[in-house]
């Protein structure tokens, strides 16, 4: 069940026998469902999940659209980051795309943690330096680079994902409606 969290985190930290132990008994494995809404927007995200297998998106909504931010995968840690950090209500949804087993520790006994096995910090800080690239490199994309090349991207490095996730959602992942994102498809096709 931690063999995935323990080659994650062991790329940034080493931790003791105790420690690692400690760090592990603060996390519970939780089997959910498909479509199962982890954070809702305007709740404040109190819980910190690894995935272990299965796909989550994070998306925004705004005049009942849906606007998908990230899509995070096996081996990744996801939240609502924000609202998880702060404590204050998130602006985003956070949803299981495919059934997922998941990893999931709360914020209060993470925060607890921190004083006792300092080595966290630098964890925390290095999957935040993560998280920041990706949103450097997502942005920068929607300012650089066109809605065809954001999809040549996507299949170079995410297309696995094709055969996974609805593809309306990796349209809005990528800024575009599925009108287009079927036409991108078909020119790429021929």
């Amino acid at each position: 069940m931690f063999e995935a969290f323990r080659q994650y985190t062991s790329q940034f930290i080493t931790l003791s026998v105790s420690e690692q132990q400690g760090f592990e008994n603060i996390f519970a494995c939780r089997q959910v469902p498909a479509k199962t809404k982890l954070t809702r927007e305007g709740q404040t995200a109190n819980e910190l999940f690894f995935i272990n297998k299965g796909l989550v998106r994070l998306y925004y909504t705004k005049e009942e659209k849906e606007y998908t931010g990230f899509i995070f995968r096996e081996h990744l840690f996801a939240s609502s980051y924000e609202s998880f950090l702060q404590q204050t209500s998130s602006i985003q949804t956070l949803e299981t795309i495919e059934d997922c087993e998941l990893l999931v520790c709360q914020h209060q006994q993470l925060q607890q943690l921190y004083d006792k096995i300092p080595a966290l910090h630098i964890l925390a800080r290095k999957v935040a330096e993560q998280r920041f690239m990706s949103a450097q490199m997502i942005i920068s994309s929607f300012v650089l680079d066109s809605p065809e090349e954001r999809y040549l991207y996507f299949l170079r490095h995410h297309g696995d994902l094709l055969l996974r996730v609805p593809h309306h959602i990796i349209a809005s992942y990528l800024g575009i409606s599925p009108v287009s994102l079927s036409r991108i498809r078909k020119r790429q096709i021929k």
